[in-house]
């Protein structure tokens, strides 16, 4: 057997990842995005459980009445309401006139309002800051290792580029060999 077949014979195919020695097919490449796809969602499924068990009920209420708040619907619902409280007030055909003109009781029940949906809005605020910088602490992580696997990658790359100018060198002396030998 000569060289440039024992060479051939001991290469392995394209097809297969370097040191594992497993083929890769479309069968087994979208069997591998659903693993990652399965364990992303058991990521985000753990965080969000961890948010439930680390949470209390006050501190979960607080992020509902946040949501609501700025939202569409309680604008909407909540112009209704004052449209309604001052057309009530103001035509003379609806009676009992609770809040005459200048709306001094609408004045302070806005105030109320506001004077507890804020400390509410800030308190969810900062629960959700913290989530972000524990979420971001994760991704971090993550993005840390996802660098250490592309330096590792490049590494084999370097090697087998390194390994492929040694085989391009013993095939051009094998090739020599061969001129050589019909020279001769």
């Amino acid at each position: 057997m000569g060289k440039a077949e024992e060479i051939k014979e001991n290469t392995p195919n394209a097809s297969e990842i370097h040191g594992f020695d497993i083929e890769l097919n479309r069968e087994k490449l979208s069997r591998i995005d659903r693993l990652v796809d399965s364990y992303e969602s058991s990521i985000i499924t753990h965080l969000d459980n961890e948010y439930v068990n680390k949470t209390k009920w006050s501190d979960r209420l607080a992020d509902r009445i946040a949501t609501f708040g700025g939202s569409w619907k309680f604008i909407i619902i909540f112009s209704s309401f004052l449209f309604v409280w001052i057309i009530w007030n103001t035509l003379p055909f609806f009676y009992p006139h609770f809040d005459s003109h200048p709306f001094i009781l609408l004045n302070l029940c806005l105030s109320f309002i506001a004077a507890f949906q804020a400390p509410v809005i800030m308190m969810s605020q900062n629960r959700q800051a913290a989530r972000d910088k524990h979420e971001s602490v994760i991704d971090f992580a993550i993005n840390y290792k996802s660098e250490q696997e592309v330096n590792d990658m490049q590494r084999h790359l370097h090697k087998i580029d390194a390994d492929m100018k040694q085989i391009k060198t013993i095939l051009l002396e094998i090739q020599r060999a061969q001129q050589k030998d019909k020279n001769e």
